[in-house]
């Protein structure tokens, strides 16, 4: 893979020109830096990343009855089990807020992450036999993931909204503040968090098999270390530090705050996050492009 020459599209010349004269619009050479990105080559396939944005979706639901129903039935089916398991028979605190729109925000902004690591984690071994025939950005294909799955959250955002906005107004016990507008935020350092470790975690399973299957209990033990199902203002100190270590806590944090009105927000564990986030991002930016030159040679 480390000698792929790739041409594409000759221009036009003159008959009597011999082959080595010719003018290529475009020649791919190996990479001789792990530094260098070439995020110009994956803004220039910007069309390519909407296109898998397209098949992905198209792909998960073109067989299914309900189609894109099943975005709005999972996070409903996931809350109610969440009131049941947590709210009736454990009798865990809400913070005094209704335990519907406490959990599915917990539950809408966590799917995001969830699903788009798992997603991303993948992306050698899934599309190996597109790697080894056709030449395009390796990035794109991560990238597309993270907006595919932004639309499913958009969606769920919205069943969100209404359950919010019915409680708004039924009830005096929600109490929205001027941080909604950090969302766009909170969703780009998700978005990046879950690309950054999943692009790390798809370029170890092109030779450890065994992470894919280690990652998706793993997610489920990270989701009981993030405050979706539970406050952190209700954790006792010893144990509140070491949740807030782990960067996605005040992303979930925020999000609650910034709709619920209670719950815990900081300036400082925000940008803890980002910080985090930025880290993780380069780090598996690096690994991914370093793999993708030999990954055909494990997969």
């Amino acid at each position: 893979m480390d000698t792929i020459n790739v041409l594409e599209k000759p221009q036009s010349l003159p008959a009597e020109n011999s082959p080595q004269e010719e003018s290529w619009t475009e020649v791919i050479e190996p990479r001789t830096s792990l530094l260098d990105l070439r995020l110009g080559d994956v803004w220039r396939y910007r069309d390519l990343i909407m296109l898998f944005v397209r098949r992905d979706f198209i792909s998960t639901y073109k067989q299914t009855v309900l189609g894109p129903i099943w975005f709005f039935i999972q996070p409903i089916l996931t809350t109610i089990t969440y009131m049941v398991v947590f709210g009736k028979i454990a009798n865990l605190s809400t913070d005094g807020l209704p335990q519907l729109p406490f959990y599915l925000a917990g539950v809408t902004i966590w799917n995001y992450f969830a699903t788009t690591l798992t997603a991303t984690s993948t992306v050698f071994i899934s599309n190996a036999a597109i790697f080894g025939k056709v030449y395009f950005p390796r990035l794109t294909m991560p990238l597309s993931i993270v907006i595919s799955n932004l639309v499913r959250f958009g969606i769920q955002f919205g069943l969100f909204l209404g359950v919010w906005a019915y409680y708004l107004v039924t009830q005096n016990t929600l109490h929205p503040n001027i941080y909604m507008l950090l969302t766009p935020v909170l969703l780009v350092l998700m978005g990046l968090l879950s690309l950054g470790l999943g692009m790390i975690f798809s370029a170890l399973t092109t030779k450890y098999r065994d992470l894919a299957m280690l990652l998706a209990f793993g997610v489920q033990l990270l989701m009981y270390a993030t405050p979706v199902i539970y406050p952190l203002s209700r954790l006792p100190l010893k144990y509140k530090a070491i949740i807030l270590a782990n960067p996605l806590s005040s992303i979930v944090e925020t999000f609650r705050y910034a709709f619920l009105g209670t719950g815990t927000f900081s300036w400082l564990y925000l940008a803890y996050s980002a910080v985090v986030t930025a880290i993780i991002l380069f780090a598996g930016t690096v690994i991914f492009n370093r793999v993708e030159k030999s990954f055909t040679d494990t997969v």
